[in-house]
């Protein structure tokens, strides 16, 4: 059994309040660690979450979430742009572009997030959008799965020549494989929530998986029916990563320092994403929905 320890006491990145686009929250980062940087792909609100307490969503109470962008050597202090990076675009981003998670396959970087259209709070699609270096992404912007559906990433490696993505029909977690990144078939699921257990009412994955000596080691979130969110390890086969190798019993990281605990949401720790430096694996997460933090652990010291 292993946990994280925290990196920093204290959050790393918060809002901003002269920045409209990232005035109120900034959470829930995808993360890729290349050429000396760990770059932070950051989900941005410019409003709190009042909405959330209607059926429907209200436009009078209405946020939107951009992707804003940040970089650092040492993976503790960040460098942020002060625009937003992307933003979204058309009808079924109307409300924005949340969640996102990084992949970097075949010579070029994915990056898989929920599109938000706002007509209902299932107005969401798992769409995707490409970039040669991390900083130009394309305007041709793809929606995988015409479902709701969130959680998404791809898997770093194709298995067997098709693409992998990790999706979540609530309550579990799937996967889907593609020839093209336009049709996916053999959907599955590969993880469940336990009953009576911290990950009891629902699971979502973090970040993609990261290769480690035993396996592809999944960070996930699970969410119990108080509606705390905390984070979990599992290991998946090199080989056939839709098989769950080991499922660690207790969390390695739940909320218990303050701005984890007290936020625009509170009890949450959620993450999208993580890296390796130097032997140590990076995870970022979103507290409260409100700002960042980072937790971290020695790759050696991984063991289920």
């Amino acid at each position: 059994m292993f946990k994280l320890k925290r990196l920093s006491q204290k959050p790393i990145l918060e809002p901003i309040s002269t920045n409209a686009w990232e005035s109120k929250a900034v959470f829930n980062p995808g993360v890729i660690y290349h050429n000396g940087y760990v770059h932070l792909f950051y989900r941005a609100c410019n409003n709190t979450f009042e909405a959330l307490s209607f059926p429907q969503p209200q436009q009078d109470y209405k946020f939107v979430s951009s992707i804003g962008y940040a970089k650092s050597k040492d993976g503790i202090n960040f460098e942020r742009m002060p625009l937003p990076l992307l933003q979204g675009q058309g009808e079924q981003e109307a409300w924005g572009m949340e969640d996102p998670r990084i992949t970097y396959l075949d010579g070029k970087f994915y990056m898989v997030y929920t599109a938000f259209g706002g007509r209902s709070w299932n107005d969401i699609r798992i769409s995707l959008i490409t970039s040669p270096d991390l900083l130009n992404w394309t305007n041709e912007r793809k929606v995988l799965l015409d479902e709701p559906n969130k959680d998404g990433a791809l898997h770093p490696e194709k298995v067997k020549g098709r693409y992998m993505l990790y999706h979540r029909r609530p309550p579990s977690i799937w996967v889907a494989f593609s020839d093209d990144l336009v049709h996916w078939q053999d959907h599955k699921i590969i993880m469940i929530p336990r009953e009576g257990k911290w990950d009891s009412y629902k699971i979502g994955i973090a970040g993609p998986p990261i290769l480690i000596e035993d396996g592809w080691l999944l960070i996930y979130h699970g969410v119990d029916e108080k509606k705390t969110y905390r984070l979990g390890a599992a290991l998946l086969d090199r080989e056939d990563p839709t098989k769950v190798l080991a499922r660690q019993e207790e969390p390695i990281l739940e909320p218990e320092l303050e701005w984890e605990r007290k936020g625009l949401v509170p009890n949450v720790v959620f993450s999208c994403g993580q890296c390796i430096i130097d032997g140590m694996l990076l995870v970022y997460y979103g507290a409260c929905d409100t700002c960042i933090g980072v937790a971290g652990i020695e790759i050696e010291k991984i063991k289920f």
